[in-house]
């Protein structure tokens, strides 16, 4: 992902998005004029049946989202869904997945968007079980993705919450159109320094999540800066290929690519925490903060 450099108008600026996991059940159109007036180039969509996106929604309903979006000029990032690729299933629990994968994948695509997030959901089983079939089921899903241009991020969470224990699954798969979301706060509660989560997820990145708390303990959304999380470690990573990080960097495809002008999507936990400050007065000043912390890694 390239950080801004204002020196070089050829470096692609890094693009701003939120989740509307921060503004539960806003409707389409106020969620567009809050990104509008507060800078955010793109919105990750919380693809859940409360949610006015989702993926029951017909093909009428889907086109004309899509049209609210590029009346706007807003990008959809990512359809972020639930499926859990590490769980435990019976026969029937994979049929199941399989059709809420493809489901997710086409969802996003008719919106226009170019991720998916899924989850690992792992649990308590062995490693080397969940690996395996978060690995098959994702690789299943792979040759729809393509045709349909997006691709599927397994976000570091839950069992897999470190970028070792992501990148462990994505070697397995070894195609382009499945790849990691960096969720920083989750890297840090699994005790990864940034620069090996970075180094660990760079060959598979797609973007990244960004959010703040008070401790492991307390995690109450705060404002970006507020709270304990290395953000500045993590977005000072970003900006340049991995190199003497503690382990091996696993790339099926002996590539580093996480796209031109990569993005930055803060997830702010409303939904889940509803004591906490409402986001949309927080946007703007977050936004700032994000950019402030990419000029200072660029100039050092």
């Amino acid at each position: 992902m390239a950080t801004t450099d204002r020196t070089d108008d050829r470096t692609p600026a890094t693009r701003f998005a939120f989740s509307t996991l921060g503004v539960p059940g806003m409707p389409v159109a106020e969620v567009l004029r809050l990104a509008a007036d507060t800078g955010y180039q793109g919105v990750e969509l919380r693809a859940h049946p409360e949610e006015p996106v989702h993926p029951l929604l017909g093909a009428r309903e889907r086109a004309a989202v899509r049209r609210q979006f590029a009346d706007a000029g807003v990008e959809v990032l990512a359809v972020a869904g639930y499926a859990q690729v590490a769980a435990a299933r019976d026969a029937a629990g994979e049929e199941e997945l399989a059709r809420e994968l493809a489901g997710l994948v086409d969802l996003a695509a008719d919106l226009g968007a170019p991720y998916v997030r899924v989850f690992p959901g792992g649990g308590e089983r062995p490693a080397a079980e969940a690996d395996a079939d978060a690995a098959r089921r994702l690789a299943a899903v792979a040759p729809r993705a393509a045709g349909r241009g997006v691709r599927v991020l397994l976000e570091t969470h839950d069992s897999h919450r470190t970028g070792a224990a992501a990148a462990r699954v994505l070697g397995l798969v070894g195609h382009r159109r499945v790849g990691a979301l960096w969720d920083v706060l989750h890297s840090w509660l699994g005790g990864e320094e940034p620069v090996d989560t970075h180094a660990a997820l760079a060959p598979h990145l797609g973007y990244v999540q960004v959010k703040d708390v008070a401790s492991a303990e307390e995690r109450t959304p705060l404002p970006l800066g507020a709270g304990t999380l290395p953000l500045a470690a993590a977005l000072g990573t970003l900006g340049r290929e991995p190199a003497d990080a503690h382990g091996p960097v696993p790339a099926p495809e002996g590539t580093y690519d996480q796209g031109s002008g990569g993005w930055l999507c803060w997830e702010y936990e409303k939904r889940w925490y509803p004591e906490a400050a409402d986001l949309p007065a927080l946007l703007a000043p977050g936004r700032a903060h994000l950019q402030q912390l990419l000029d200072r890694a660029a100039a050092s």
